[in-house]
């Protein structure tokens, strides 16, 4: 029995001995390996690992990306002497965690607040060079990339890589967009009133030059009618007399009858004349002068 206690008890002094010399290593960490609080190995690749019970300590690190978002927009001033409200925000991750140990002891916060400083100071240079307008929309995407840039070089000196800076918003505080909006909208309203004045006198003269055709081409039609009726007028005048001359007596007739359907065309027309004028020729007999 006290063999088998001796073995039972060597055996549980295995298993602590390698629980304590275990250690794993996720897909998301990093891992550094302390002797006597000196760094003897770091840990990159996930898996299974050993160490020294009591002798050797393990730190495990988190590589995942991370972001920092500013809570409040903060204030800068632009080359024009001009409040901004700036809200951003950085996506970083670390990338060297012996650094990362080294510099900030491995905290998030200090790293955060490192960040954050070299932002913030990046910033109010970029803004300081450049106007609203530059800051706004002109050059937002120059001054992300130049801030990525700057925070990610300074930041590789704790251990850490800054994959993204973004300028979520940038506002004029309120006193000063109530004033930009002002001349912004007199502004708008100066140019639609200019529009409108060009309009208007476009449309005057496109109008002017309309009537001025109008009356061209009545002009126009006029004459060529008066042409077509004076040459009507000459050719019936011509037939007329050709007609006469080949028949004075038919032609005469012929008039006569016209003169009586002009002179009769309604029931109620009314017609005094003395019953042996010579415009009753024709109705008093069929012989040459109604004879």
């Amino acid at each position: 029995m006290k063999s088998i206690g001796a073995i039972l008890a060597g055996l549980i002094l295995v298993l602590l001995v390698l629980s304590l010399s275990m250690f794993t290593v996720g897909q998301w960490q990093n891992a550094i390996v302390f002797q006597l609080g000196e760094v003897i190995r770091v840990i990159k690749k996930p898996g299974l690992y050993f160490k020294i019970p009591l002798v050797q300590n393990v730190r495990d690190f988190d590589v995942r990306i991370r972001t920092i978002d500013t809570p409040e927009p903060e204030r800068f001033i632009t080359s024009e002497k001009k409040n901004v409200l700036v809200d951003y925000f950085i996506k970083w991750r670390v990338s060297d965690v012996q650094q990362y140990y080294v510099s900030v002891g491995g905290d998030e916060a200090r790293a955060q607040t490192r960040l954050l400083q070299t932002i913030n100071d990046a910033l109010r240079a970029e803004f300081g060079k450049r106007t609203v307008h530059d800051v706004v929309s002109g050059e937002r995407d120059k001054i992300m990339d130049i801030l990525r840039q700057n925070a990610d070089q300074d930041a590789s000196k704790i251990g850490v890589q800054v994959l993204d800076v973004r300028l979520k918003r940038v506002d004029l505080p309120s006193k000063v967009s109530d004033s930009v909006y002002g001349r912004m909208e007199a502004e708008r309203k100066r140019v639609a009133n200019e529009l409108r004045s060009t309009g208007a006198a476009e449309a005057e003269k496109i109008r002017a030059d309309a009537d001025r055709q109008r009356v061209v081409i009545l002009a126009e039609a006029y004459r060529q009618a008066q042409q077509t009726k004076g040459q009507g007028d000459a050719k019936a005048a011509a037939i007329y007399a050709a007609a006469y001359s080949k028949n004075p007596e038919f032609y005469a007739f012929y008039r006569t009858l016209e003169a009586y359907r002009q002179s009769f065309r309604s029931k109620s027309d009314v017609l005094l004349l003395e019953p042996n004028t010579e415009f009753f020729k024709y109705l008093k007999g069929p012989g040459k002068n109604g004879k």
